[in-house]
């Protein structure tokens, strides 16, 4: 049997990694090549990504990736959305912002005052995140000076083949892509005062953006072209979650927790806006209607709070099983509440929520954050089915999350459903299969692609109690 073999950039808010990606008939593996850590770090103008640093871990695992396997056809990129460089004549002008940025909240007064939420949402399908990117360019003055604003995926594609685009998925989640045309607002991106000739032409994942600039091929070790997958990470992971019908609800867990369903068509209800689902685009032109929940984020910033003050490392395994050992109830709290988006110093912002009722011991405060992330999971799945008049009788959870037994556990009970967590990587799973379906070598159908996951990678099952 032939094996088709890729690479996928798979790049997170927290880590990165570069995998090889193999695929053949019944087959689909994924090898870990590297591991790379990544996040804010504070400039004297505010919150930004290390991007160099980020830069070279992904050309460095892109050579680690071809030495182990110089029949890799393609790559791909994935990443967090929203976030974005400023480019001239094919040069990054500074290192991009962070979504956690402070100055995102004077963008959102700005726009809002020119153009009503109301009218944005009508016109984009998307929810109100107060970084999505418009905000952000309201505020940047460096648009000034750039030719064009590539997100993170694209810039990465830019900065590797010389070419500059813009992958639609990702693009969506700007709040400056039509949610009926697909295409950039430039009406609205002009009322904004924002340069239109900064945005790229488009492109749909499965296109050929180019190929390896000489320099870096020859760093790298081969000639190899990059291709568009879905570079929003979430449209990626989407791809590769097993849906068995479209009665499934999907949670795409790790940082954030992405909750929602699939449509063909938007939802563009006033209901629907003020529940703040989104439409971002997924591949094939479907739509991702689904509803951002804080997720892991909140246990990670606890721990990391937490090892500062002990000055030692805590192992997650062994404090989420003391927390599996908590046998009274623990406080919720709203995992979505404004004052837990910035990093620092969780604990005691939770505990601030919680007031007199805060547990005091590690494993049941953290018992009562995964409690907390699994009732808002719960809320918004039964939100989905309200505002779609669609039944959901199973949740697929894929993601980092779908290997926290406990979560799993505590999102099948309150919300009455079974939960089919994994597979783990689905954002590089599904960043390999649209690469490959390029390549010729799976079946077009999504639904096929889908099929294949389930065959190669079978989900845990955890059934209410």
């Amino acid at each position: 049997m032939t094996l088709r073999a890729v690479a996928a950039v798979d790049l997170g808010a927290t880590s990165g990694r570069v995998m090889i990606g193999r695929v053949g008939e019944g087959r689909l593996d994924l090898e870990l090549v590297s591991r790379f850590p990544n996040g804010p770090v504070e400039r004297e103008d505010g919150l930004h990504w290390d991007f160099d640093a980020l830069y070279e871990h992904v050309v460095d695992g892109l050579a680690e990736a071809v030495r182990r396997e110089p029949g890799i056809e393609s790559i791909g990129i994935d990443s967090w959305a929203v976030d974005y460089g400023l480019v001239r004549d094919g040069i990054l002008l500074a290192d991009p912002f962070h979504y956690r940025d402070t100055r995102t909240g004077r963008g959102v007064d700005e726009v809002h005052g020119i153009v009503p939420f109301a009218e944005l949402y009508r016109r984009t399908g998307l929810q109100f995140l107060p970084f999505n990117t418009l905000y952000q360019y309201r505020v940047d003055p460096g648009l000034a000076e750039a030719d064009t604003a590539l997100l993170i995926p694209d810039l990465i594609a830019c900065l590797l083949t010389g070419v500059m685009v813009a992958e639609r998925t990702n693009a969506s989640t700007t709040g400056l892509l039509g949610v009926a045309s697909g295409a950039w607002d430039a009406d609205l991106a002009e009322r904004l005062d924002i340069p239109t000739a900064v945005l790229p032409a488009l492109v749909d994942p499965g296109t050929v953006i180019g190929m390896l600039r000489p320099e870096l091929a020859a760093r790298v070790g081969a000639e190899i072209p990059v291709v568009a997958v879905g570079s929003h990470d979430t449209a990626s992971a989407v791809v590769a979650v097993p849906l068995s019908a479209p009665t499934s609800a999907y949670i795409s867990c790790g940082t954030w927790g992405l909750v929602g369903v699939e449509l063909t068509e938007p939802v563009l209800t006033d209901a629907a806006r003020e529940a703040n689902f989104t439409h971002e685009l997924g591949v094939d032109g479907r739509f991702r209607f689904l509803h951002n929940v804080t997720g892991l984020w909140l246990l990670s910033e606890t721990v990391r709070a937490w090892e500062a003050e002990d000055g030692a490392a805590i192992s997650l395994p062994e404090l989420l099983a003391e927390s599996a050992a908590v046998d009274v109830e623990v406080p919720l709290f709203d995992a979505n509440d404004a004052s837990l988006s910035a990093p620092g110093d969780m604990p005691r912002r939770i505990a601030a929520l919680l007031g007199d009722t805060a547990p005091t011991s590690r494993p049941a405060f953290a018992r009562s954050i995964v409690e907390s992330i699994a009732a808002a999971f719960a809320a918004a799945v039964r939100t989905a089915s309200e505002l779609t008049g669609r039944p959901i009788d199973s949740i697929h959870l894929v993601g980092g999350g779908s290997l926290n037994r406990l979560l799993c556990q505590a999102t099948a009970d309150r919300t009455g459903l079974p939960v089919l967590a994994g597979p783990v990587e689905a954002t590089a799973l599904g960043n390999v299969l649209v690469q490959a379906r390029a390549l010729g070598a799976t079946p077009v159908a999504l639904e096929d692609l889908r099929a294949l996951v389930a065959t190669t990678h079978a989900p845990v099952r955890y059934d209410p109690r």
